[in-house]
């Protein structure tokens, strides 16, 4: 597949443990050649915590992509209107996210980029990271499973003696994953053991 023609929205939700790994798996992305969009929910782009300045991954987001943050509900909703994207990715998507894209709420820069997006019907490839993907979760990745144009990156229990609910997907079979969505099928298997 020849990525340089793509442009790709990396949209990155607070699962604040994933960041480091998040921002490995953008550099892989960002080294295939396709123009790489960041977008940050707003937790995500202003909060620091025990894993990392806020400052630190915007910086890093910038640096990888060369673009700059959407990071507010005004600046992702063109991102429909404009066709600005040939496919989104969601990595980290949070059990939050997953909820309000599953029952099409877009209350904040992600989930209106999710919006805007879709209504273009080009592929959507979420990444799961939820405490509770076994759990209240599970309904809404159900629904989604089921939904035209959005895909699940693979996914697996992440800590199954502390966490049994837990679910994170395989950052490293991103672009395995984006290369399905483009030609419209989901990468699988999507459980992982």
């Amino acid at each position: 597949m020849d990525w340089k023609d793509k442009t790709i929205g990396f949209a990155m939700c607070g699962s604040f443990c994933t960041f480091s790994r998040a921002i490995d798996t953008l550099k892989v992305l960002a080294g295939t050649g396709a123009n790489v969009i960041p977008i940050m929910s707003g937790i995500s782009y202003s909060t620091d915590t025990r894993f990392g300045a806020a400052e630190h991954f915007r910086s890093r987001l910038r640096e990888i992509t060369g673009n700059e943050i959407i990071h507010t509900v005004k600046e992702a909703e063109p991102i429909g209107p404009k066709g600005m994207l040939d496919m989104l990715v969601v990595l980290p998507c949070t059990g939050n996210s997953l909820a309000k894209i599953a029952n099409g709420i877009a209350d904040t820069s992600v989930t209106m980029a999710v919006k805007a997006h879709l209504r273009n019907q080009r592929p959507l490839l979420l990444a799961v990271s939820t405490n509770d993907g076994l759990g209240t979760a599970a309904k809404n990745i159900g629904t989604l499973l089921n939904c035209k144009n959005i895909y699940f990156l693979p996914f697996s229990q992440d800590d199954y003696i502390k966490k049994p609910c837990s679910l994170v997907a395989d950052f490293e079979k991103l672009p395995e994953a984006c290369e399905a969505a483009f030609e419209g099928r989901q990468f699988q298997p999507i459980l992982g053991v």
